[in-house]
Order: C-alpha cells, then structure tokens, then sequence
C-alpha cells in the first residue's frame, strides 16, 4: 500500500500514526478518537494541537471534564508548552445549576445545561477561530443528552457547523457512560480505537486501529504504541510487502570451512537460519561466529538479546575469542538487550527495522524466539509477526539468525513453538553420549538455497571456539542422543583442552 500523504494533510504530531493514516487527517472534519481512561486520548490531543501551532495553526482545546491546570499539568509532564497559539476552554457548569435550591422543577436541569454548554462552546470558537479543535469529552454531552435521539442530534449540529468553519476537529470519548452505543460512528468523518490491555505479568501494552477512515484508504489492523515522556509513539504494523530492496544474491562464510561445507558452501545472503537445539548446546555461539565474520568482512551487524545478560555474553564469548564488547565500543556493532516484559511486538519489529534502516545491518540476530514469544499474546501472532519480520529482512540483503531452545537434553524433544518452516535454513543441535562423555553434534536439516551436507558432525566449544570433526559415518541414532556404534572408522574428537558450556 502507498502511504505517501498529500500535503493538505493536517499531521496529528504523532510518530507514527501519520503513516497509519496515510498522512494525517482531512482537513475540515470531524474525527472521534475513543478509548477508556489511561488510554492516551488526551496525550494525542494535545499533541494534535501542538503539532497545528508549530505549522501556525490556531488550537482550541475545549474539556468538560478536566481543569485547565490539569491539562497544564499533564502537558508539562511530557515537556508540552502549550503557548498562546493554543487557547485552552473549560466549560464550567452555571453556578445556578449547582445549586440544589435553584434548580427548576417542572424542567429539567440537563436540558438547560445542554443549551449553555453549546452556546459557550459555539461562542469560545467565534471568539478563537481555530483551525484545529479539541472536544473532551463526549461522555458528559452523551449524559445532558439523555436520549440517544436528542444525543445524535447535538452531535450532528456540532459536526456541520465545525465543517463550515472548515476546521479540523477530535472528539475525545472515554467511553464511560454507553460503550455499546456507536451513533457516533456513523456521523463522523474517521473513527480512531485504542486499547489497554493488561497481562498477566509485564507492563500494560497499548495498541490501536482505525475503524473507519471515509474516502481514504489506511494501514488496517492492530498497531501497538507507548505513552512516554514527549508523548504517544505509534508503531505502525510492518508490512513486509512495501519494502524492497536489490542486493547481490552472494554466498556468505562463517570462516569454518568445516561449517561451511555442512552448508553447502555457505549461507545466502538475504537469507534466515533457525538454529534449534536443548539448552547448552551453543546455538548463541553459533549465531555469533556468523556476527563475528560478518564484522570481519566489514559489514554492519546488530544482535537483540532476550535471554542473557549482556555482561555475562561478553564474558562468555570472550573466553572463546569473541571481542564483543571491543566491537561494540568500536561501532562496529550494535547488540541491545530487550525485556519480552516491558516490550510488545509492534515494538520490537520498530527496533530492528530502525536499526537496519540507520546502520544498514546486513546480519541479524534474535536470540532467542523463546524470549521473542513472550512479548506475543499467542503462537498464532508470533508466527505472523517472525514471517513479516524476516520476509522485510530478507528484502533489505540481511541475513537473518534465529535461535530457538528445545524442551529437555536428549531423546524427544519438542519446541515451544515451530518456525521451522519459516527460516530458509535450519540447523539441528544435539547431545550424544559415546566412549562414556556427553557431546555435541550438528546437522543441517533445510536449506532452501541449494545443495548441504546430509552428515552429522560432532563438534567442540573450547577457548579455541568452534571445532568440528568429520562426519559420524559409524553411528546412527545420533539425532535420539542415544547412538549406536556400528563401525570403527568414526574418530572422535579429543576432549582434553577444557571444554565451555554454552547456550
């Protein structure tokens, strides 16, 4: 889909939500932004707002429902200044109608409340004559209302006369008094939802969806978003399709010539690899040996971590000649670790694409889809977030390295979720025991790309990193982690040197 945004466009100020707009909203209409309290209605209002008195646009602000010094207040949170381009209304009701003793009996006092309220509101724009309008909230005017009929009907009034004035205008509902009801819907012009959502552990996660959007075609769908200080940022909803990119379709190396004859030469680039094996069995440390030759051939590489503590990363690695830090410190690489409970999908999808798109990263890596799936409500989201996600980086020439742990050590062994079929390669870790020690063996299960060794290869993590040894021609059963000996021929590989446990 195009999203390139005409320039009459009025911009909300929004990071994000512009895109998801394709550009903003048309000017000289009437939009209904709703969502329940703590949604972050308000934020997006005055960001709305602000967003229009830095174009020299004049705002108004119109709140039956919060004081002017709270308005203040909370915009001054987010490091707002509401100057004088921005006029702030509060509609106060008459003191009259405060007073039990003079309140009127035979006529209801909402009816006259109703009255003076769009009177004053009517008046504030004669006097301001803004361009941009804010109307918080639509609750108390649902409840003078008192009908649905008469309710429609102050709707409708309020929306032609803000469209011969020609200004572009939010109505903010909280959705307090009647969620069921939808009149609104169907008067105004786009209707923007927004949801709060709480887990069972983590941080509150935001998303939304535009409903309704007449004349214009929008990025449909949930797109998550944070309130932060400076306000809301939307992380619109990646779409692999729109991003494409022309690259080389060259072999990459490891710099393991064994590793890279079980490839079949090597990995493609613009490629993805599943590395899936039991704890322990170095699928962390097989990603990095690509991340490291990647560096070596002068490319730029980025590494999100969900599972262990970069301290403890660098230490470990380290010990087997891997300078992760010195890299780091040296630009050469950008490694981040993530909290799957304080981040959402929509979140983590903005990182990596941001990262790829600033620094050019032509390798990636996710360790591990275990963390990833933590941050997903359900498998189902998980699968379609991995296959748009490594689809845009296949387009951008990055190669794409996932890690996945398995449930248990040896025997049957199962993952928490199967993306097997999403990654271009995969590449199986194992436990085996022989000669009375445990060890490792790897195999290339998939590639897509081409031609692989069908062998299994014990291979070693010491101080030296990874070291392999030739094909297990004299077991079978090595795959079970309970292998048969049926031939002499097989060496096997020293283990004395002091052998690392790794992830």
């Amino acid at each position: 889909m195009n999203t390139a945004a005409p320039a009459t466009k009025a911009r909300t100020g929004v990071s994000g939500l512009d895109t998801v707009l394709a550009g903003g909203l048309s000017p000289g209409h009437v939009f209904l932004l709703e969502g329940n309290p703590g949604a972050g209605k308000t934020t997006i209002a005055l960001q709305f707002l602000i967003e229009g008195a830095r174009l020299g646009e004049q705002g108004l602000y119109i709140t039956l429902s919060e004081t002017e010094s709270e308005l203040r207040a909370g915009a001054a949170s987010h490091g707002m200044v509401i100057d004088g381009n921005i006029e702030i209304f509060e509609v106060v009701p008459p003191e009259s109608l405060l007073d039990a003793d003079q309140q009127q009996s035979l006529l209801y006092s909402s009816d006259l409340e109703l009255g003076e309220t769009t009177k004053e509101i009517f008046a504030a724009f004669e006097r301001i004559k803004p361009r941009r309008v804010v109307l918080d909230s639509l609750s108390e005017i649902r409840l003078l209302a008192q009908s649905s009929l008469r309710y429609r009907r102050q709707i409708l009034a309020l929306k032609h006369y803000f469209a011969r004035q020609g200004a572009t205008v939010l109505l903010l509902d909280d959705l307090t008094s009647d969620v069921l009801d939808k009149t609104v819907h169907s008067v105004v012009h786009g209707v923007i939802h927004l949801e709060e959502m709480a887990p069972s552990y983590g941080s509150e996660r935001r998303r939304l969806r535009i409903i309704k959007y007449r004349g214009q075609a929008f990025r449909g769908g949930y797109h998550d978003f944070i309130i932060q200080t400076g306000g809301v940022v939307v992380f619109p909803r990646l779409v692999a399709a729109e991003h494409r990119s022309s690259y080389a379709r060259d072999q990459i190396s490891c710099n393991i010539p064994e590793l890279d004859l079980l490839l079949g030469g090597g990995l493609e680039r613009g490629s993805s690899t599943l590395i899936l094996g039991p704890a322990g069995t170095g699928k962390s440390t097989f990603s990095f040996q690509f991340l490291v030759a990647a560096v070596a051939r002068g490319e730029k590489v980025a590494a999100f971590i969900f599972d262990e503590e970069l301290g403890l990363l660098f230490t470990r690695l380290k010990a087997l000649g891997m300078d992760l830090e010195v890299m780091r410190n040296a630009g050469l690489i950008h490694i981040e670790q993530l909290d799957a409970a304080e981040l959402s999908p929509g979140e983590f999808a903005h990182r990596v694409r941001s990262c790829v798109d600033k620094s050019d990263a032509k390798t990636v890596i996710i360790d591990s889809i275990n963390g990833y799936q933590a941050s997903m409500p359900d498998e189902n989201s998980l699968i379609l977030h991995m296959h748009e996600l490594l689809q845009y980086l296949n387009r951008q020439g990055a190669n794409t390295f996932l890690t996945v742990a398995q449930h248990g050590l040896v025997g049957d062994m199962k993952a928490p979720v199967d993306v097997t079929y999403l990654a271009d390669t995969v590449i199986l870790l194992r436990y085996f025991e022989a000669a009375g020690k445990v060890r490792r063996a790897v195999s290339v299960i998939k590639k897509r790309t081409g031609f692989h060794e069908d062998t299994i290869r014990e291979y070693r993590i010491d101080t030296s990193g990874l070291r392999f040894g030739d094909p297990l021609v004299g077991f079978q059963g090595v795959l079970r982690g309970v292998p048969e000996f049926i031939a002499t021929s097989t060496p096997l590989l020293a283990t004395d040197g002091g052998d690392s446990g790794n992830s």
